[in-house]
């Protein structure tokens, strides 16, 4: 959930070149990713940041952001707003229902800077610095920290349970890699004795807010396998095309079964979770964490609705989570995802906790692994 917390205005209400919020000093939460998710139309935030040096004095400071407030006022419609994105420091715009996507953008920036050009004065227009950011963004991995931070500042206010997770991860990792040193060991010789290929398997994966980042599994698959099989499988799981052919026991299964890229070896190592075990190596490096949503791979990343997207921008990719714990790929996809956004939502390190002590049980009756 993007939430901006703005001073919300409207045009006139503000008095000497201050900023005056509609009742008293209100802060409004503004939840646009619901919003964006409906309609399909992104949204534009368009930050300006003043450059206020101590000599200037208050009353050049209050004449600088009442000419940018004017000249942004010619450049807003009725559904879009401006206010205080950082209170005496930060200018913010937000333009919503861009229908148009990069057109409108374009045309937005383009009519915001010249009129700033136009209405300001050359010291004035020195000392403002304007970035712009859309949700959503258009490309996969495009997403920077800085646009991350803009985009979802809440999630810079957890620092210290953000700390305790990130320690919590570390730990976590460490031990569990001494513990199973001599289990990589044997699955690597198995791996070796049973097909050609390296021992482990590097895959490009979508990590928080869609940076792309190095997978690693034990190798499961012969090499050189075709990857349009999984691709066009994917594509029908995503969309809901997928009815979920039942298995034996008559229980629907949204993972590919029998899948002929995959090794004698392989099918234990998957049955049996252990494949995913070198991930604890991406914790280390901060790409994952121990618990959260699993991160997609680029095409399957490709098919996504904009919705579906959620569940790699809010919070870091893991290697158990509520999905697996809780029905793995019995569930739909859409299911999978609304169980990413239940853990996001609700995140705790106490949930953390509860997950990890679930995943034992859960890799040992191996339900829905394939």
């Amino acid at each position: 959930m993007i939430r901006l917390d703005l001073t919300e205005n409207t045009p006139g209400e503000f008095q000497n070149g201050v900023l005056k919020p509609a009742a008293g000093t209100q802060k409004r939460t503004v939840g646009f990713t619901s919003k964006t998710d409906r309609s399909q139309s992104p949204f534009l935030l368009l930050l300006l940041e003043l450059e206020i040096r101590r000599r200037d004095g208050p009353h050049r400071r209050r004449a600088l952001v009442k000419n940018i407030i004017q000249c942004l006022q010619l450049c807003i419609r009725q559904t879009d707003m401006i206010g205080w994105y950082e209170n005496d420091a930060v200018i913010g715009g937000i333009y919503t229902e861009l229908h148009h996507g990069d057109a409108a953008v374009a045309k937005i920036l383009t009519k915001v800077t010249a009129t700033l050009q136009a209405h300001l004065l050359p010291q004035q227009r020195d000392a403002i610095t304007i970035t712009a950011y859309v949700y959503p963004q258009q490309e996969r991995g495009s997403a920077d920290s800085a646009a991350s931070d803009k985009l979802y500042p809440d999630l810079k206010q957890h620092k210290l349970a953000d700390f305790a997770k990130r320690t919590l991860d570390m730990l976590g990792s460490v031990v569990l890699l001494v513990l199973a040193a001599p289990v990589f060991l044997l699955i690597g010789v198995a791996i070796k004795l049973t097909s050609p290929g390296p021992v482990l398997f590097k895959q490009t994966r979508i990590g928080q807010f869609g940076r792309p980042f190095k997978f690693l599994k034990f190798r499961s698959m012969y090499v050189d396998n075709d990857l349009k099989i999984h691709q066009d499988f994917m594509k029908r799981v995503i969309s809901g095309d997928h009815d979920g052919s039942a298995d034996p026991s008559g229980k629907p299964v949204y993972k590919m079964k029998n899948d002929p890229r995959v090794t004698r070896v392989g099918r234990f190592l998957r049955r049996t979770s252990l494949d995913e075990l070198p991930q604890f190596f991406n914790v280390l490096r901060g790409d994952m964490s121990l618990v959260g949503p699993r991160p997609p791979l680029e095409y399957e990343y490709e098919e996504y609705d904009v919705w579906h997207r959620r569940r790699v921008l809010e919070i870091k990719p893991g290697i158990t989570g509520l999905w697996q714990v809780r029905g793995r790929s019995r569930v739909r996809f859409d299911d999978m995802v609304r169980l990413d956004l239940q853990y996001a939502r609700g995140w705790s390190l106490w949930l953390d906790v509860q997950i990890l002590a679930e995943t034992p049980r859960a890799v040992l009756l191996g339900d829905g692994a394939f």
